[in-house]
């Protein structure tokens, strides 16, 4: 397990566990630190539940054992006594009668630790698959609509510039017309943060049938759009009172960022050439300052 992430890991999969397990995960979020002065029989009974069921929202959450998630918590808990972020002090809600700057540091914290949790559990293998995908398709869709669907088009902007033929649908009825126009020398990409969203689920599941290649990129593993895809990049998100989800998006962007630069070297040649043809745009368009005499 990467550094500083198992209460994360317990608050993203909080919501898709249910009854009891869910019991057990809140204490341990309400007070990481007594839970590891407690057995796995313990802590079953200060939630009303028991030692078996302890044993499976471990399980649930991926770890091995009881045992795990007491020297990840202890581990954890060390991290954050020595941590320049101050996360041992700051909590992640934040209150109408919060300072600004206690404001500045429970979101500044929070989108680092997210996007630093991100880059400690990448998956290397998969980020490969997907740019050697996208680096020798013929075409590349993406997907996302909302928040998401702001982030498919900053995809969109950053492969068509080094050279890729790519476009970002942010409604379904173009996504799945064009999903169904798809073929097997095609790349699909679905971006989701719950990776439940039925507008970027449904076209990436017709771009597969079509025979495309198809990427998922979410905080959710075992979710529908995960299901749907060939290969998962997983982002991790840390939430704080009025921005859900806000710490995803970074994390998201990160994996966007080394999936782009990983096709810009796989395609160098191309990537460059059209680098050099675009350079000269922005300079073009740049207001340049007058000094006042």
């Amino acid at each position: 397990m990467a550094p500083t992430d198992v209460t994360t890991l317990i608050r993203t999969e909080l919501p898709r566990l249910a009854g009891s397990l869910r019991k057990v995960g809140e204490l341990i979020l309400e007070d990481p630190a007594a839970v590891t002065r407690c057995s796995a029989a313990e802590l079953g009974r200060r939630t009303g539940t028991s030692q078996a069921t302890v044993t499976r929202f471990c399980r649930a959450i991926g770890l091995d054992s009881y045992q795990h998630l007491l020297i990840e918590l202890a581990q954890e808990r060390g991290r954050g006594q020595v941590s320049d972020w101050g996360t041992a002090e700051i909590g992640p809600e934040i209150s109408p009668d919060d300072s600004l700057e206690r404001v500045v540091q429970v979101v500044g914290s929070t989108d680092l630790r997210a996007v630093q949790q991100t880059v400690d559990r990448i998956d290397l293998d998969a980020i490969e698959r997907a740019a050697q995908a996208a680096a020798r398709a013929r075409r590349i869709d993406v997907y996302g609509v909302g928040g998401s669907g702001a982030v498919a088009q900053e995809t969109e902007t950053r492969l068509f510039r080094i050279g890729c033929a790519v476009r970002g649908w942010t409604e379904v009825h173009a996504a799945a017309t064009s999903a169904a126009l798809l073929t097997p020398a095609d790349v699909a990409i679905g971006i989701s943060h719950s990776g439940a969203t039925r507008e970027t689920v449904e076209p990436l599941e017709l771009a597969r049938e079509r025979g495309a290649t198809t990427v998922a990129i979410t905080s959710d593993p075992r979710s529908a759009l995960a299901k749907a895809a060939d290969i998962r990049l997983v982002s991790t998100a840390s939430e704080t009172g009025f921005l859900t989800g806000i710490g995803g998006r970074h994390s998201i962007l990160v994996l966007i960022d080394c999936l782009y630069v990983r096709v810009a070297q796989l395609s160098y040649q191309r990537a460059s050439a059209s680098l050099a043809l675009t350079d000269h745009i922005v300079a073009q368009h740049t207001v340049k300052s007058r000094r006042s005499r």
